[in-house]
């Protein structure tokens, strides 16, 4: 008995889903143990999606269709990701989106939509906030190009899964300086992408200094929620693809329903990990000044070409 493919890519699309505002919650609660506070319950997300969904859909004045539009081509960009990148299994369940450059551009079409939508009121920090995400997303997207690129030359495939399966037959790539160098810029990229400090940060409520904030202030009723499940998925997606192209152990390289089991339960685990570590990273870190971003994501920048050139010279 084996899993089919379409069976892989909608347990993908369930599991990101439901664990997106549960590793919010998880963040969340490492954050405030480690400032000394109680904390929300790990489960707070969900319900506060909930009380979201239940209450009444407000549209600003000014705003056209691309407000209302904007929130569910977050959600759906971010699902289609979640269906075609192999979390849980290498067999590429949409093998013909799964890869590199198509990822990419799905994820920064819901980072359009957002920015679009937070300029359609016409408020003023909504500009802001659009303007400031655009910037990053400019800087960020060709980090992630070429550190995902570096991998891809030894697998001589832009498919995540074929470099998947190729980390995987040759697990000393994984600690290889290509690798190591990719890590870095990706890293660097992960945060800046899912707006956590020092870049942004999720917590705040001054105008001036938010970026993702700031482009949905308008939002309320269940707009909001989906955009704050969105933003939740993003996270996920995107520590996802950190553990999967950088520590794919445990992948399922089957379709046998016990191996897809376990690799589902390695999938959620090292993303916890990751989410968790990343909080504890943020209580040390102060945010950054908005001009000092650019440098900081340049410097992931180089980390990925230096990485792109070391996987040429040693290919």
């Amino acid at each position: 008995m084996t899993v089919g493919d379409d069976a892989v890519a909608a347990l993908q699309v369930l599991v990101v889903t439901g664990s997106a505002p549960l590793l919010v919650g998880v963040t969340r609660k490492v954050r405030a143990l480690l400032e000394g506070r109680a904390g929300a319950s790990v489960a707070q997300p969900w319900r506060d999606l909930r009380k979201l969904f239940g209450k009444e859909r407000i549209v600003p004045e000014h705003a056209s269709w691309v407000f209302g539009v904007a929130p569910l081509v977050v959600v759906s960009t971010v699902s289609l990701v979640a269906a075609a990148v192999p979390f849980v299994s290498t067999r590429a369940p949409l093998a013909g989106v799964g890869d590199l450059f198509t990822v990419a551009y799905l994820l920064l079409v819901g980072t359009v939509a957002l920015a679009l939508a937070g300029l359609d009121p016409g408020t003023a920090f909504g500009g802001m906030g659009a303007s400031r995400e655009m910037t990053i997303a400019a800087l960020a997207e060709p980090t992630v190009l070429l550190a995902v690129f570096a991998l891809s030359v030894p697998a001589r495939s832009s498919s995540l899964a074929r470099i998947v399966a190729a980390t995987l037959a040759a697990p000393h790539r994984a600690v290889s300086v290509e690798s190591l160098l990719a890590f870095a810029a990706f890293a660097v990229v992960v945060v800046a992408e899912a707006g956590r400090l020092p870049v942004d940060n999720p917590a705040t409520h001054l105008e001036l200094t938010m970026v993702h904030e700031a482009m949905v202030l308008e939002y309320a009723g269940p707009d909001l929620a989906l955009v704050e499940l969105g933003a939740a998925m993003r996270l996920v997606v995107l520590l996802g693809l950190m553990a999967s192209l950088f520590a794919p152990w445990g992948i399922a390289t089957t379709a046998r329903p016990a191996q897809v089991a376990l690799a589902t339960l390695a999938f959620v685990a090292k993303v916890g990990v990751l989410g968790a570590a990343l909080a504890g990273f943020e209580v040390f870190v102060a945010k950054l000044r908005l001009f000092r971003v650019p440098e900081l994501l340049a410097a992931s920048f180089v980390l990925a070409l230096l990485a792109v050139t070391v996987s040429f010279f040693l290919a």
